[in-house]
């Protein structure tokens, strides 16, 4: 299983992210529909970007699944996270009190 604070980067752009909330299903976790590699990790020099997740990831930006799993983009890139094949979504910030 994934542990909280583990980075990992795409195979097929520039995104990395790290484990903010650990759950099983970061175990498929991928990024332009490729899986994603530990930092520093080998990567497969054939894996190619998929049109169908290749909406690009925002820095500084919370992704989450349905079941709590959620990462940080800590660099953008051009691929959309996932688990499998569902399309990982920004977490929505809360909107601070007034300060009136």
């Amino acid at each position: 299983m994934v542990k909280n604070g583990t980075r990992f980067e795409s195979q097929v752009c520039d995104t990395q992210v790290i484990v903010i909330a650990a759950a099983d299903s970061l175990d498929d976790l991928r990024c332009g529909g490729v899986p994603m590699v530990a930092v520093g990790g080998d990567r497969d020099p054939a894996a190619t970007l998929s049109d169908a997740f290749a909406d690009g990831t925002v820095l500084g930006k919370r992704y989450v699944d349905a079941d709590g799993a959620e990462v940080l983009v800590t660099k953008a890139g051009k691929g959309s996270l996932s688990v499998g094949d569902t399309v990982l979504v920004f977490k929505e910030s809360k909107a601070l009190p007034s300060s009136d």
